[in-house]
C-alpha cells in the first residue's frame, strides 16, 4: 500500500512540474484587465524593461533561450493580461523564473502591454 501511495506522489510531483506559469495562475486573476492595453507609450516603456529584467533569459526579441522559453509565441500574446501579471508578480520556482514584485505594479503592467504587442512567431509563420 506504501508502494502505491509513493508512486502517486510521484506522479503528481512530476506532473506538477510540467505544468507551466500561465496555467498556475489562480482562475480570479484571468478577469484583471491591464489598465495600459493599448498605449503605444507604455508598450514603448515596455519594451525598455523588458531588454533590462526580461531579456537575458528570454532573447532580446522573445525567443528565447537556453535559460526560458520564448515568450512571442500565440499562448503568451492570448493570455489574459491578468494571467501575465501573476505570472510576473509570482515567478516559477519550479522552472527557474524569479518573481518580479520588486518591480512597482505599473512597471509590471508596461512589461505585458510590451508583450501582448508583439506579433507572436507562430502567427507569422502561420502555425
Amino acid at each position: 500500500m506504501k508502494l502505491i501511495g509513493l508512486t502517486c506522489l510521484l506522479l503528481i510531483s512530476a506532473w506538477a512540474q510540467n505544468v507551466g506559469p500561465l496555467e498556475q495562475a489562480p482562475a480570479k486573476f484571468a478577469n484583471k484587465k491591464n489598465p495600459m492595453q493599448g498605449n503605444e507609450s507604455a508598450s514603448r516603456a515596455g519594451a525598455k524593461l523588458y531588454a533590462r529584467e526580461c531579456a537575458a533569459c528570454h532573447g532580446s526579441e522573445g525567443e528565447g533561450g537556453e535559460k526560458a522559453p520564448p515568450l512571442k509565441r500565440a499562448e503568451v500574446f492570448q493570455a489574459p493580461p491578468g494571467t501575465l501579471f501573476w505570472v510576473l508578480e509570482n515567478g516559477s520556482l519550479n522552472r527557474g523564473m524569479p518573481s518580479f514584485a520588486h518591480l512597482p505594479e505599473p512597471q509590471r503592467w508596461q512589461i505585458i502591454t510590451y508583450l501582448q504587442s508583439q506579433k507572436p512567431a507562430d502567427h507569422a509563420t502561420g502555425k
